[in-house]
């Protein structure tokens, strides 16, 4: 009698089922790994003049008019001028989990809520929006400027 004749069909199916809970098994734990992944709680560097902006396809080069958006999905999206990432965001509904903007005259990154707008000349792609702190003197509110970068629409598309 050999192995195979040994077994019988019992040993066979018992084997391809522990075969297959195996591999459901593992798949699950990748699974659990990725989801599990936090989501970034700070700037993801930039690749400068190399990464492209996710409105112009511009290389992002100027740190002072720089803008990054984070999404709940993962994604992380570079921007080249803070007009971009506001016609971005005025395009597209995707769920945002943080959004950074480079101060445009100290080195340091502004979250969402702490940024207001300077009008200054020239910028990346010409909408004339540096970012400064909220409460900068003479400054322009997100909203203002979100509404002035949407009535310049197909500027860029």
């Amino acid at each position: 009698m050999n192995e195979r004749d040994a077994r019988g069909p019992r040993g066979e199916w018992g084997l391809r089922l522990g075969v297959v809970i195996a591999a459901v098994a593992a798949a699950a734990f990748g699974w659990l790994l990725l989801s599990a992944q936090a989501l970034p709680t700070t700037v993801v560097e930039i690749a400068w003049d190399k990464a492209a902006c996710a409105h112009c396809r511009m290389h992002v080069g100027e740190k002072a008019f720089a803008s990054q958006l984070q999404l709940v999905d993962g994604r992380v999206l570079d921007f080249d001028d803070p007009g971009c990432l506001l016609s971005w965001l005025d395009q597209n509904a995707d769920e945002v989990h943080a959004v950074y903007i480079h101060h445009h005259t100290e080195d340091r990154w502004l979250t969402r809520a702490n940024t207001a707008f300077a009008e200054v000349s020239p910028t990346p792609m010409g909408f004339g929006l540096g970012a400064v702190d909220a409460a900068t003197p003479g400054a322009i509110t997100w909203d203002q400027a979100a509404a002035r970068i949407s009535s310049r629409k197909g500027s860029l598309r």
